[in-house]
């Protein structure tokens, strides 16, 4: 029981004033930036106690946003699968289909409060890009939103809501083309506007203070979570698990728990495999460095330079993960773990089958975990989050995998 009495007081002790989670986090900005995050760091500090500010946010959320959102049980998948129970956060639920806007809402009220007249951001699967494109149009904002053009063909329908929403869609096209080069793109935008714009990045990664921004802002999900769930069952779950990219998501729903007798499972793309720009498995394969930023876990060569990644998800094939996550590894109080992209891909077509949820694919991950500690009979209940719903994915999942037929058949009674 020390491992978790250990973290008691854990959200208190991080990150440090200086952003940090023991090594990991900072910020590592060009000069010409370091006047803009301070700037964005006092504002925050200055509203996120503040009885109106919380007050607006929590109106925002319940009024516009439809929170909470519920927790679910999979009875016929669970019954499919063994005896252990599988749950769902439902963040699919959320307005605009995912968790993303309720980092989006907050930092819009912030750029209002700063007197901000632009947000920009980068996004991957879309769901971030759309999240803030609400989030300005909310708030009355021009909106930039970069992604890779490898990513716009995929999340087709996302960048049509981005464009219907009134956001600026901006095509990258140097690199891989995907969620790596959106985030450079965003950085180098942001550079030339940032008196009168706000950089709101769509995870828990980048520079002090957005770690720590986002993770309050997702802070809502976990806490949620855990409150429906005892009432539900007069217990808390035995474990719980969410996928992990840069580890928003994740990290608003894991510390709501960190000092609950609850296992905690964060899931990373394995992708193809274990090859060099097959997967994102940050924490599995990478090694401490400075990207965007900020310093944590990186996929990278012997140079320092980022390495090519591949999901099948396109919000989750980045090369860095979250400093938090990567301090809760080395604390040994998170366990990660990968599944492939097959593996998420089957959970996608089971949870809609069984379930009539059809999830995202970055989602699906958490699923697929879920179904893995099931068949392994690991635990009595697991309770995942659902960190949105799939509809950006389905003319993608359809041209690539078909309807599904072939991953059901092996659970065909």
């Amino acid at each position: 029981m020390n491992k978790y009495r250990d973290f008691e007081n854990y959200i208190k002790e991080y990150p440090t004033r200086d952003g940090r989670f023991g090594p990991y986090g900072g910020a590592y900005l060009p000069p010409e930036l370091v006047p803009a995050f301070e700037e964005i760091d006092e504002a925050y500090r200055t509203i996120c106690h503040s009885a109106q500010f919380i007050s607006e946010l929590r109106r925002i959320r319940k009024e516009f946003q439809g929170r909470p959102t519920p927790v679910y049980h999979c009875a016929r998948l669970s019954n499919l699968l063994g005896k252990t129970q599988i749950y769902l956060k439902r963040e699919d639920l959320n307005h605009s289909g995912a968790h993303k806007l309720n980092h989006c809402m907050g930092e819009g009220l912030l750029a209002q409060f700063m007197g901000k007249k632009k947000l920009i951001a980068e996004t991957g699967a879309g769901q971030h890009g759309v999240a803030l494109a609400t989030a300005a149009a909310y708030f009355g904002l021009e909106c930039d939103i970069y992604m890779g053009e490898v990513d716009i063909a995929k999340q087709a329908p996302n960048v049509s809501r981005m464009k219907i929403l009134g956001a600026r869609v901006i095509p990258v096209s140097h690199g891989l083309k995907t969620l790596k080069e959106a985030v450079d793109a965003a950085f180098e935008g942001y550079l030339k506007e940032y008196k009168d714009a706000i950089y709101c990045i769509g995870s828990a990664v980048g520079p002090h203070p957005f770690p720590l921004m986002v993770r309050d802002f997702q802070y809502v999900v976990g806490e949620e979570a855990r409150a429906q769930f005892k009432e539900m069952t007069g217990l808390l779950p035995d474990a719980i698990t969410a996928c992990v990219g840069g580890g928003s998501n994740s990290i608003g729903f894991f510390l709501p728990f960190i000092a609950d007798p609850v296992e905690i499972y964060g899931v990373e793309p394995m992708g193809r495999g274990s090859g060099v720009g097959d997967n994102a498995a940050t924490i599995t394969f990478g090694k401490t460095g400075i990207l965007h930023g900020f310093e944590s876990l990186l996929l990278q060569d012997d140079k320092g330079e980022p390495l090519p990644v591949y999901s099948v998800a396109s919000g989750l094939d980045y090369p860095a993960v979250g400093p938090e996550h990567a301090f809760l590894h080395d604390c040994g109080r998170i366990k990660y773990d990968c599944v492939t992209d097959e593996d998420a891909i089957e959970a996608f077509f089971l949870l809609s089958r069984y379930e009539g949820i059809i999830p995202a694919v970055e989602s699906a991950h958490a699923v697929a975990y879920a179904i893995k500690v099931a068949l392994e009979n690991r635990h009595d209940s697991i309770l995942a989050n659902l960190s949105g719903r799939g509809d950006k994915d389905m003319d993608y999942v359809i041209e690539h995998y078909g309807y599904g037929d072939q991953y059901l058949e092996k659970y065909a009674k």
